[in-house]
């Protein structure tokens, strides 16, 4: 028997059929569902340092084990020094087996280290379903050593589901263990 990771197995098992019975759909197709998990993170420093690319690829890489890429500038911007085709960040797209490991490790490692944690913001809907979160350091997970971190970066995890409405969409989310504030 191949590899499953256990929330792809709680989605089938346990999520599915909730969802069902709380939103009446007829069919296990109109169920939502995750399908990626894109991670950004902005580099503006690296204009001036080219060293930072490659320790932001690199951490992102070790955080979600898949090889992260570079995002290059579209445009120049004289106020900011920039110029065309210059690295400004990182990014990294996890889908299927990589992107319920990560959620995994996110939901119950990553979030309870963050520093007078009270649940995720709820305001971060697009209208369409998809949930994009915020994190201010890197250094909650535990892939990061923090002794060779020379600089403390934030990042945005964006979950793009299937979901016609924010509501269903957070329902799913909340089903998979992301704890919402309820304020």
């Amino acid at each position: 028997m191949s590899y499953v990771p256990s929330l792809k197995e709680k989605y089938s098992k346990e999520i599915t059929p909730a969802l069902r019975k709380k939103f009446n759909y007829k069919s296990g197709m109109q169920v939502p569902k995750l399908t990626k998990i894109c991670i950004n993170q902005g580099v503006g420093d690296a204009v001036s340092d080219k060293k930072l690319i490659e320790y932001s690829i690199n951490e992102i890489t070790a955080i979600t084990g898949q090889k992260a890429v570079a995002t290059k500038s579209k445009k120049d911007i004289s106020n900011f020094k920039l110029r065309v085709n210059v690295p400004i960040g990182v990014r990294v797209t996890l889908r299927d087996i990589k992107m319920y490991e990560f959620l995994e490790r996110l939901i119950s490692v990553a979030l309870p280290r963050i520093r007078d944690f009270r649940g995720v913001n709820p305001k971060g809907f697009d209208g369409r379903g998809n949930y994009t979160l915020g994190v201010t350091e890197q250094i909650i997970f535990p892939e990061i050593d923090i002794d060779k971190v020379n600089k403390i970066t934030g990042m945005d995890i964006t979950f793009v589901t299937t979901a016609n409405t924010d509501e269903e969409a957070m329902e799913l989310l909340r089903e998979f263990g992301i704890p919402f504030r309820t304020n």
